[in-house]
């Protein structure tokens, strides 16, 4: 069985530019607070059981499928789905975590709150910069929706990265380390490149092979909390989210 990974992104961040600003939030509710459509459309054997609105990428996946553990061999259905795993939480205040209800989880390591550059001529104009946490949240499992399967990622509800103890999130010279290609698309052709990645992810899915574009929220280089052109929150958001995805393969912790 093949699952599709789909990553939900919560995205809660506090508009004060004020560290002193008091956390507020609201503990995850999986039943009213997670996507449950997204997860659609579900096709079973190459044949749509359910459809939905999010893009049905083609795998090539055959009808059916065996593997082998030993002595024992299972045969079966090839079957995909978006699976909610991942939950990514972006603020402005450092260890202010709103998806634990507003707890301040402050460990005394003092961390970056950098506050949002104004700019009196437009909106792009403006940086800004963000802490990211991520959150194992395999919901399917947690909740048993689906019970007969081995396909489903079986980890526990766990807080497993957080931005504010990481020295390269707040540092683009040493993150260079990280991404050194960014060399290669720091010039017009490469940046002009991304208003295809633009128009493809708005219609389906983005181009793989431009890997350096973020859509039409950005760039993904440097692999920093800084946004260089702060739209709106929406905006940086989700392309903090797929710079934060971008820098944990870097890493090597995505990988499996």
């Amino acid at each position: 069985m093949k699952t599709f990974l789909f990553i939900f992104t919560l995205f809660c961040a506090l508009l004060s530019s004020s560290s002193e600003a008091a956390c507020r939030g609201k503990i995850i509710n999986p039943v009213t607070d997670v996507c449950w459509s997204c997860i659609f459309p579900i096709k079973l054997g190459g044949i749509t059981l359910a459809s939905g609105k999010n893009p049905d990428p083609d795998t090539g996946a055959n009808t059916f499928c065996a593997c082998t553990s030993g002595a024992n061999i299972k045969v079966g259905m090839n079957m995909s789905f978006w699976e909610p795993l991942r939950t990514a939480e972006i603020v402005r205040q450092p260890y202010c975590f709103p998806s634990l209800g507003g707890l301040d989880l402050d460990v005394g390591i003092r961390a970056p709150a950098h506050g949002r550059t104004p700019s009196k001529t437009a909106a792009s104009g403006r940086t800004s910069f963000y802490q990211v946490h991520w959150y194992f949240t395999p919901w399917l499992f947690v909740l048993e929706v689906l019970l007969d399967t081995d396909c489903l990622e079986q980890s526990a509800w766990d807080l497993a990265y957080m931005t504010e103890l990481d020295p390269l999130w707040d540092d683009s010279v040493t993150t260079f380390f990280l991404n050194p290609d960014v060399s290669l698309f720091a010039n017009l052709p490469a940046q002009a490149a991304c208003a295809a990645d633009c128009v493809a992810s708005t219609t389906s899915l983005p181009v793989s092979e431009l890997y350096w574009c973020g859509g039409c929220s950005g760039n993904i280089f440097p692999l920093t909390g800084w946004v260089a052109s702060h739209v709106h929150l929406p905006q940086a958001s989700s392309l903090l989210v797929s710079r934060f995805l971008m820098k944990l393969h870097r890493q090597g912790l995505q990988w499996a």
